[in-house]
């Protein structure tokens, strides 16, 4: 179930479950119920407030409230907007509900719990601690639900109604996503709703994953509400959440030739650190064996710290003659010379897979496009790029200032780079130019430090070394790599451990 749905194509996937026979009441019948029952299973009977929105979001609403009710719990509704707006199969469920509903804008005020103070109007100092109270009576409420709208959200919400309700200090559950988060871009329309669990339906959305939106959501419960599988199939789906991988399995008598030959190009003697974090990297993620390239004066400092990974000061042009060296890695703290460049083009000149990192981008920022055609005139061989923010910039300014979400942005970058691209960031996006893409979610933010990314470019090269398809790859390292950080804990945490964990990842 990693499969993502952008809103549309759920929409989609809603449509078909309808004309499968499922009908479109059962589909909401059934969301509402399997919110309402996320809720009882984590929360004991307390006095709750649906905030319904005049669409199916606010359906969904209507059905959470009259299962809360069925089951003891005190409930409120009201709807935002009049009762007219109401249409469809909310509309529907509204009629079932049998309890009164209030107008959202006439009940919800925003009070300082310590002082009462009404002069303050509508939206009091967020600085205070509030608390959502019923005017007159001031009943207070121990648990809002956000039904007011989904993933499709058309306009910006405001900023009033989000802080009404996220400041209400108590447990906000949020119907699909959270009220005015964009499902598709993971980014607010406006302001947003932060919610403690965010149920949604089917499979997620790019947003529930994205940043900020997965931290906007609270804890994600996928809930089946009887849209058959099969419609992912006409869909054709291609947007994943990065999963657990298969990584290649040792064959008995297997010779260490036949687990890869990885190359990393090494920086000069005073820049060595982070090209020997990415060599033993690769050599942790299985490739039968490794070599650090580079002058001499570099070497000699390699050579105090290394034993399994090995030195040479061949040319590298001479050093990839041999195919048996079928992965290369050039960027870690390699500099920012013509020297690094020359070398990038020697590697795409041959017939070994190729990680660019760091540097090994940076010095195309001039003439992106040169990178391109040297990783076009050779097609056919794996070729990653692991940029950061500000790597990606330099190489596609133009997508950098696009408002498009960021998997749609590294889809773009690949494409045209003919090139797997890994954007990194909390929530790496694995993109390939066929524009498959994997949205990374297991990264702990003590993966924020230096180094980090050297030693995910060394297992990408590891993997590849070991003749991984090189999307697969790139996918499996981004997430081994997330998970060794998991595994250590984020005290006294360095990008040496990562090496340390990735055996018992």
């Amino acid at each position: 179930m990693n499969e993502l749905l952008t809103p549309a194509e759920m929409y989609r996937a809603d449509a078909l479950a309808v004309e499968a026979g499922v009908a479109s009441l059962t589909l909401m019948e059934n969301a509402g119920r399997a919110v309402a029952e996320e809720i009882v299973r984590r929360y004991g009977a307390r006095p709750t407030l649906v905030a319904c929105g005049p669409g199916n979001n606010g359906g969904d609403g209507f059905v959470v409230a009259r299962y809360l009710r069925q089951w003891g719990w005190p409930v409120r509704v009201a709807l935002l907007g009049d009762n007219t707006e109401v249409a469809g199969d909310a509309a529907a469920m509204a009629a079932r509900w049998k309890g009164e509903v209030e107008n959202l804008h006439d009940i919800l005020t925003l009070r300082s719990s310590a002082e009462g103070d009404a002069s303050k109007g509508p939206v009091a100092d967020a600085s205070r601690p509030t608390a959502l109270r019923r005017a007159p009576q001031h009943e207070e409420v121990g648990l809002i639900v956000d039904a007011l709208f989904g993933a499709r959200l058309s306009r910006d919400f405001p900023a009033d109604l989000a802080e009404m309700i996220t400041g209400a200090g108590v447990p906000v559950i949020a119907i699909d996503v959270p009220s005015g988060l964009d499902g598709a871009s993971g980014f607010p329309r406006g302001a947003c709703v932060k919610a403690d669990l965010t149920v949604t339906f089917f499979r997620k959305k790019p947003g529930h994953v994205l940043m900020p939106g997965r931290l906007l959501c609270g804890e994600v419960v996928v809930a089946d509400i009887g849209i058959p599988v099969l419609v992912l199939d006409e869909i054709g789906l291609k947007l994943f959440e990065n999963a657990r991988p298969v990584v290649p399995e040792l064959a008995t008598g297997i010779h260490k030739y036949g687990r890869g030959h990885a190359v990393v190009v090494s920086g000069g003697p005073l820049n060595t650190g982070a090209a020997r974090l990415a060599a033993n990297a690769a050599l942790r993620a299985g490739a039968g064996l490794v070599t650090l390239s580079g002058t001499r004066e570099a070497l000699a400092v390699h050579a105090t710290h290394v034993s399994a990974v090995m030195l040479s000061d061949l040319d590298l042009k001479e050093l990839l003659a041999d195919q048996r060296n079928n992965a290369v890695c050039i960027g870690p703290a390699a500099g920012m010379g013509p020297e690094t460049r020359a070398k990038v083009q020697t590697a795409l000149a041959s017939p070994a897979a190729v990680v660019l990192d760091a540097d090994g981008l940076s010095v195309f920022a001039d003439d992106p496009q040169a990178l391109f055609n040297a990783i076009a005139a050779k097609p056919g061989r794996g070729v990653v790029l692991t940029p950061h923010e500000g790597e990606f910039s330099r190489l596609f300014k133009d997508l950098t200032q696009q408002s498009d979400s960021k998997h749609e942005r590294a889809r773009s970058a690949a494409k045209r780079a003919g090139a797997v691209v890994i954007l990194k960031g909390p929530d790496t996006v694995i993109a390939s130019p066929d524009g498959h893409a994997a949205i990374n979610t297991n990264a702990p933010p003590s993966l924020a430090t230096a180094g980090s990314g050297d030693v995910l470019a060394g297992i990408v090269t590891g993997l590849l070394a070991q003749c991984m398809e090189t999307y697969e790859a790139a996918c499996a390292a981004v997430w081994l790599h997330g998970e060794a950080a998991r595994r250590h804990g984020p005290k006294g945490f360095t990008a040496e451990d990562l090496l340390q964990q990735l055996s018992t990842v």
